[in-house]
């Protein structure tokens, strides 16, 4: 999958936390390039979950990803929270 040094603590920051307050906020929606990143942004946005677009989807397909709400029409995204406890889960 990819480095996922970034997800682990740092002693020297105090307190063991996942990740910086700032990266997340503590509620609200994030879109999938906040999610997989996106290379071709200005500037590029870096992933939390370090996997493509399709991968994900399929996750979501088969239930090892959370489910997405839909916002509006064209409007997709995922709760803070179950990132923040898929990210818990799966890499910590």
């Amino acid at each position: 999958m990819g480095d996922l040094s970034f997800l682990l603590p740092n002693p020297k920051e105090g307190p063991m936390e996942l990740m910086p307050r700032s990266t997340l906020p503590e509620t609200g929606f994030l879109r999938l390039p906040q999610i997989v990143g996106d290379s071709k942004a200005q500037p590029p946005v870096p992933a939390l979950i370090p996997v493509s677009r399709s991968t994900w989807w399929a996750g979501v397909k088969s239930g090892r990803y959370p489910r997405p709400v839909k916002l509006g029409p064209r409007i997709t995204a995922w709760r803070v929270e179950d990132i923040r406890r898929l990210i818990q889960d799966t890499f910590v």
